[in-house]
């Protein structure tokens, strides 16, 4: 039975047939592109100007402390992933998503007219409850619409304009900074994006739920029993531990989190002991996460072609060098050439430890597994908060960076052994 038969046979036929393909969802796939771009510079109005804050306004002696709104934002984002995919399976995806653009509404305010440290930690924890929800749901509604043959290159898709869209904002929000203070211009431009998001998540974006379902009626199951019969703990099992290929992409996406997790609260810092400008600072801020977007267009269509687990492999390592740039070199042209060298090796990552849990979960609890996935790994945020902080107190930032990218290097040999190579095809 065609994709187009099937409205017909389930008494819809008054109504558009659902189609998978990214062709065929053109129009409503680039809308979600955009929107993610949104999602992204949310969250990029903080990656200059907040440890910046930590250090210039609320004058925190310890790296620890100065951490902690990435720790916030870490734990509330990996917590809201999982029930992100749960709730998107239950309700579907388009009241997630606007739920997500709702409750970023008080962040910019917050960091505004916060008048202690607190407050800028419980804007964080608000912005990771948002983040959880919006990312996760962008994630699924996309593998949603395009099916099996391109997810690749969608995750690419999704995944760069995301990053392009908080590189974008983390320079345009250091030249704010620079001319107007660190408060309160940067965070009105983050408020200007949640209005937009807001506004076209409501009005324009369509459910996806439908394209799942279609797709999950010609699955072929990767595990036994997985028509939908497992459980969420069983998902949680299978994508955590159980399962080689997924277990894998669990782990290097935590690590994967970890130092970006470090290079969010540490590097400007580092960047500013140095003697660097403020709008130097934003731009090794806003380059890493510019490469790390646009290379993923490249990338995110290379793992469809080539493989998932080589890519995650040569990426992890490809990041280890690049903080050991960071950490033994010194100067604005060598830590240039280390953001560039670190942006890229995250876009071989990225959009491929998405795609292959995409290849191996089935679509009836693939957001499930896709929300998993995403708890791992934005607690890796968290982790790395707590694990930079404290070597950096006891050792100093750039001895902090070097065991980080070492974590990092044994993590992508960790996926050399455990990972299945071939799941994007065995699978389907």
């Amino acid at each position: 039975m065609s994709n187009r038969d099937t409205s017909a046979e389930t008494g819809t036929a008054a109504r558009p047939a659902l189609t998978l393909g990214l062709r065929q969802n053109l129009a409503q796939f680039m809308l979600l592109v955009a929107v993610n771009a949104l999602v992204g510079g949310t969250l990029g109005q903080e990656r200059t100007v907040l440890p910046l804050l930590a250090d210039q306004v609320f004058h925190l002696d310890l790296y620890t402390s100065a951490l902690t709104y990435i720790l916030a934002f870490g734990l509330a984002k990996a917590g809201t992933n999982y029930f992100a995919g749960t709730l998107s399976d239950r309700y579907g995806r388009k009241p997630v998503l606007v739920t997500g653009w709702l409750v970023a509404v008080p962040v910019p305010l917050l960091l505004i007219f916060g008048p202690s440290w607190g407050w800028i930690v419980a804007a964080n924890v608000i912005l990771g409850i948002s983040q959880g929800l919006t990312w996760s749901t962008t994630v699924v509604m996309k593998m949603d619409l395009v099916g099996p043959s391109r997810r690749g290159l969608a995750m690419g898709l999704n995944e760069a304009a995301g990053y392009l869209g908080v590189a974008g904002t983390a320079l345009a929000t250091g030249y704010i900074a620079a001319s107007y203070g660190l408060r309160p211009g940067p965070f009105l431009l983050g408020a200007a994006y949640i209005a937009l998001g807001l506004g076209l998540s409501v009005f324009a974006v369509k459910e996806t739920r439908g394209h799942a379902r279609l797709e999950a009626a010609s699955h072929t199951a990767a595990h036994a029993g997985a028509h939908g019969e497992l459980s969420n703990r069983e998902i949680f099992t299978l994508t955590s531990f159980r399962d080689k290929s997924l277990s894998s992409v669990s782990q290097a996406g935590l690590v994967n989190n970890l130092n970006d997790g470090l290079a969010w609260g540490l590097f400007p810092l580092l960047f500013a002991a140095a003697g660097l400008s403020i709008e130097k600072i934003g731009i090794l801020a806003a380059v890493y996460p510019a490469v790390w977007g646009a290379a993923q267009l490249v990338t995110g269509a290379m793992s469809d072609r080539y493989g998932r687990k080589w890519l995650i492999v040569g990426g992890m390592l490809v990041q280890a060098a690049a903080l050991s740039m960071v950490a033994f070199g010194t100067g604005f042209g060598i830590w240039l050439a280390a953001a560039i060298l670190l942006g890229l090796g995250t876009a071989m990552v990225y959009p491929t430890l998405l795609a292959a849990i995409g290849d191996v979960a089935h679509p009836e609890w693939r957001a499930r597994s896709v929300g998993i996935y995403r708890l791992w790994r934005d607690g890796g945020f968290a982790v790395g908060a707590l694990l930079a902080g404290i070597l950096a107190d006891a050792f100093g930032i750039p001895a902090a960076v070097a065991v980080v990218g070492a974590l990092t290097a044994l993590s992508g040999i960790l996926v050399a052994v455990r990972m299945r190579g071939s799941d994007h095809i065995s699978t389907r």
